[in-house]
């Protein structure tokens, strides 16, 4: 989905926590004409700090002070296990701001209860917003009113697309399909560099090729209104090359695999949540 709504440029934006995810939205932001001047970033360490003002211009604070009281949207951007310490400084001036978390696993309401507002969205991007290329699922908690999911919408699509879903739960299925998605991308990509290198490609040849049919493929699947069983048999042909490599993939339960990996995955964002997010 693309968003409609386009970002005010008085908008003035805080993030907690300057690591990759916050510095790909910030670089998203800017991109879109948010002026660096309206983005403030608590980090404590010094090296991203100077990355972020190398990057973008963004001054960053080591520590949490009342400017913050001036935001209009709180990014949480830490990791889970740091989210309590982070918060407990920050609180006292961020309760009139909305909050947007790209936190795994802490949940809404544990959000609303250290922040101080019940106006949260929770969001999971994955990796490839660093290239603006990011697929991101959100979630905004009851007291949330549609010009809170527009603003929160109008940030993520900087990064990329995104989606909606309707219960917070859904998040973790969405961290186990898109989430860490791009790590099962690069899995096959890596065999398939592999398989290409054994038939007698370089590796640069193979990888090239693993790359840019993965690009095509997802392109096509994006564009078309067909199912993806459809596309796939179109390119099967009884006997072919496709359909002796497909009958191997089928004969050693790949597609059971990943489905078991992916629910994997849905389990331990649930443990996470469980673990972080009371």
């Amino acid at each position: 989905m693309t968003s409609t709504v386009a970002l005010p440029t008085d908008t003035r934006i805080a993030f907690i926590g300057g690591g990759n995810m916050a510095s790909a939205i910030i670089g998203g932001l800017i991109r879109r004409g948010l002026p660096a001047a309206q983005i403030q970033v608590v980090e404590p360490f010094e090296a991203s700090r100077a990355s972020l003002a190398q990057q973008h211009g963004v001054h960053a604070q080591p520590a949490a002070s009342d400017a913050l009281a001036s935001a209009d949207l709180l990014v949480w951007a830490v990791k889970p296990q740091s989210f309590r310490d982070a918060a407990a400084p920050v609180a006292p001036y961020v309760g009139g701001a909305l909050q947007l978390s790209v936190m795994a696993g802490i949940r809404a309401a544990a959000i609303a209860a250290a922040s101080g507002s019940a106006r949260v969205v929770r969001c999971m991007p994955n990796t490839p917003a660093l290239v603006g290329q990011g697929m991101t699922g959100l979630f905004a908690a009851p007291a949330t009113t549609a010009a809170d999911r527009a603003l929160a919408e109008a940030v993520i699509a900087t990064t990329g697309d995104f989606l909606w879903v309707e219960r917070e739960k859904q998040l973790d299925a969405v961290t186990a399909v898109s989430g860490s998605g791009p790590a099962y991308v690069f899995y096959f990509l890596e065999a398939m560099q592999q398989a290409g290198a054994r038939l007698g490609l370089s590796d640069e040849q193979a990888r090239r090729l693993a790359i840019g049919t993965f690009l095509g493929g997802s392109a096509l699947a994006k564009d078309s209104p067909e199912a993806l069983s459809t596309l796939r048999e179109r390119v099967t042909s009884k006997g072919g090359t496709t359909y002796a490599a497909l009958t191997v993939l089928q004969d050693e339960g790949v597609a059971a695999s990943l489905g078991r990996a992916i629910e994997a995955a849905d389990r331990r964002a649930a443990e996470l949540g469980d673990e972080f997010g009371r």
